[in-house]
């Protein structure tokens, strides 16, 4: 269900920790990490970083590679705990191992402009709606509705199921995701749907950087 929210409602954002998702492959960006290529003068990761850290508590980061310069952003690097790249979830489960707090949001490293608003706007649906995850909604130009899984908030006690979904060889997102009560939020604000463009290719950074 997609809802509209009440941010007065909002859990305190000292309950939430931020993670970072830098750990890909890079494949249609030829192998290169994403995470470090440059934009506006910043690798892409720091400027999620810097967005991000505001609106959480607390930051980690999730990388496989050239972990030093993760590492020189200022927060804790976490790689999945095996080195196949296995996807967005190991992600999630190498932010769960190490959140201390009661609720773990991610966002990818390809997307530096997401909303500035999008934790409080994720944490209001999930009070509201009682749920376990709230995930980002936009709206295309046809009127269909895209959803942002890598845009999630989720709680912390949900590590154990991810651990025995990963366990059975399972590694799409909507799968998991699908087995939890799940807040679709939507962000149709001005802006909002540019702000969740993301730069798989050289070409869309560049297109982005434009």
């Amino acid at each position: 269900m997609t809802v509209a929210m009440n941010v007065r409602s909002a859990i305190d954002p000292q309950e939430i920790t931020g993670l970072v998702l830098a750990g890909g492959r890079g494949s249609r960006m030829g192998g290169v990490d994403k995470g470090l290529q440059n934009f506006q003068g910043m690798p892409l990761a720091l400027h999620a970083v810097l967005r991000l850290g505001p609106q959480v508590g607390s930051l980690m980061v999730n990388a496989n590679r050239n972990l030093a310069a993760y590492e020189s952003m200022g927060v804790p690097v976490w790689p999945d705990a095996t080195t196949d790249f296995p996807g967005p979830l190991a992600g999630f489960l190498a932010g769960l191992e190490r959140c201390e707090t009661a609720y773990l949001v991610t966002v990818p490293c390809d997307s530096p402009q997401f909303p500035a608003d999008l934790v409080v706007r994720l944490s209001a649906a999930l009070q509201a709606e009682d749920a376990d995850l709230a995930m980002a909604v936009t709206r295309e130009a046809d009127g269909t509705l895209q959803t942002h899984p890598v845009f999630c908030l989720m709680k912390t006690g949900l590590m154990e199921s991810l651990v025995a979904f990963m366990a059975g060889g399972q590694r799409r997102i909507d799968r998991w995701t699908g087995q939890h009560r799940c807040a679709q939020v939507l962000f149709d604000r001005e802006g909002d749907a540019a702000g969740f463009f993301n730069a798989n290719t050289l070409d869309e950074l560049r297109s982005l950087s434009r």
